[in-house]
């Protein structure tokens, strides 16, 4: 099976050939000529399938007829994230060669001027995030009156990040003649509300189930301890025994867990990038392209990087932490075992963690297998030790110190001497008077003598002598203009 059965034009045929293709895959197959035939296709398919290249290749061919015209798109690609949408331009960059057409991207942290100049030159191709294209509209510096072709890419990540009121805005004001792609991995409720609001009679192309797994990557659960430090020693112990491992993508929960794990294993030695939200657009661009270049051997991402991202040779995938959707482990696990290559996936987890293992077995329909935690080599203690001496302290006492700390401090305490309370006699200690009690009060009784002497050696000021309170104050010695009355002043 080739590309040429599909209705592909020429150019589209000879710019795949050169790119090293052969064969498509099964929602190219499905849904290319229904997307040339001018229906709206619901494309339903895992990431890593395939599907840019499924909206890609037409689109090219339709859009050799025809010419661009300002500020007036004539498709239009919506992508979630900034990485997504910059790897849809690179697509239109590779399979376009043969083609002149301007491409547009719209994402944030990007100059308005630099992208306004480019809209009003004429767009064959519009990529964009939501928000920056809406943006652009509010400004005057769009309109969207031409767009034949609206593609909305991984629509169940829309709704993840709140995107959907965007998504129906960006619907209504695009022409209702359309034709419309739309492409989800899975199909919760709101995206089904969506589709049937605005696709008409598509047609639904499903290539896997939902939320299945694939066969090529062994997968693993590794217990640790309940604290940070712990699983951060697990997982330098797990990458230094991983056998054949040419780089890793390790995704975290949260963004502020990202920055801290890549700065200790960049401490430790290895050779690491981070990847999260809060890092400006040209910092992420660059740390993707490191590792896309094999330049650094581990990407530390949350799940910003998790769905979409054209990173086909990785070899392991960790999950430093368990992720709190079922959904977002088939996901990050789907970054390796890409296009028939085998894969590795290490799933990290702490006690408190054991419930979100039991949902994502439950949403695959299969237990995934517990592997023992390797042993630390030679050097891991020293690691250990340099890491805890550099954990800062919260201001809450020995409670929140280091576990491995509470030993010596135990034994620093047995060498203070001990006070010993004096044997129980009964009602005896109901008599004692404050006078019969030993020195805790002879500080502050030397504290007490110490400032009264102080206080009587300062010079005093004297005090005119007291008069009672009924007797007539003196003003003999006042000055006679004080009690001249006073004139009235006429306006």
């Amino acid at each position: 099976m080739t590309f040429s059965h599909l209705g592909l034009s020429d150019k589209v045929l000879a710019a795949v050939a050169a790119a090293g293709y052969t064969s498509p895959t099964p929602i190219q197959d499905q849904a290319i000529p229904h997307v040339l035939a001018r229906r709206d296709v619901l494309g339903i398919a895992q990431t890593g399938t395939g599907k840019t290249a499924a909206f890609v290749l037409p689109m090219l061919t339709k859009l050799e007829q025809g010419r661009a015209r300002a500020r007036m798109p004539r498709t239009l690609i919506i992508e979630p994230t900034r990485e997504l949408a910059a790897q849809v331009e690179e697509s239109f960059v590779k399979y376009g060669v043969n083609h002149k057409l301007n491409v547009a991207l719209l994402i944030g942290g990007v100059s308005f001027d630099d992208q306004d100049s480019k809209l009003v030159r004429g767009v064959d191709v519009l990529i964009a995030t939501p928000g920056r294209l809406l943006d652009h509209f509010e400004r005057g510096r769009l309109l969207m009156s031409g767009v034949e072709l609206l593609v909305i890419d991984e629509a169940d990540r829309m709704l993840d990040m709140g995107f959907i009121p965007d998504i129906e805005r960006i619907c209504k004001l695009v022409p209702f003649t359309r034709q419309t792609l739309f492409f989800t991995a899975t199909m919760p409720p709101e995206i089904r509300r969506i589709t049937e609001q605005f696709l008409h009679n598509p047609v639904r192309v499903e290539v896997s189930r939902p939320a299945s797994t694939v066969s090529t990557t062994a997968q693993s659960l590794v217990k640790t301890g309940r604290e940070p430090h712990d699983k951060r020693q697990t997982l330098r112990r797990l990458i230094r025994a991983s056998v054949g491992m040419k780089n890793a993508i390790i995704f975290c929960n949260r963004k502020r867990e990202v920055a801290t794990l890549h700065r200790s294993l960049v401490r430790h030695g290895f050779s690491a990038v981070a990847l999260h939200g809060d890092m400006d657009q040209s910092a992420r661009t660059a740390a993707l392209e490191q590792f896309r270049k094999n330049e650094v051997t581990l990407l530390v991402a949350s799940d910003v990087a998790a769905r979409g991202l054209d990173i086909p040779d990785v070899s392991h995938v960790f999950n430093f932490d368990v992720p709190h959707h079922a959904d977002d482990y088939v996901h990050r696990i789907g970054r390796t075992g890409r296009a028939g290559r085998s894969g590795v996936a290490i799933t990290i987890v702490a006690p408190a963690e054991q419930k979100s293992v039991t949902a994502i077995e439950k949403l695959i329909g299969q237990p995934i297998p517990w592997a023992d935690a390797p042993e630390g080599g030679a050097d891991e203690p020293a690691f250990a030790e340099e890491e805890t001496a550099r954990t800062p302290r919260r201001r809450g006492g020995h409670h929140d110190r280091h576990p491995q700390e509470r030993p010596a401090q135990k034994q620093h305490a047995q060498k203070r001497p001990s006070h010993k309370r004096p044997p129980h006699d009964g009602h005896a200690h109901q008599e004692r008077t404050h006078q019969e009690r030993p020195a805790p009060e002879r500080p502050a009784q030397e504290r007490a003598a110490k400032v009264a002497s102080i206080e009587n050696a300062r010079p005093r000021r004297p005090q005119p002598p007291a008069r009672p309170h009924d007797e007539e104050p003196d003003v003999a010695h006042l000055p006679a203009f004080l009690f001249r009355p006073v004139r009235s002043i006429k306006a």
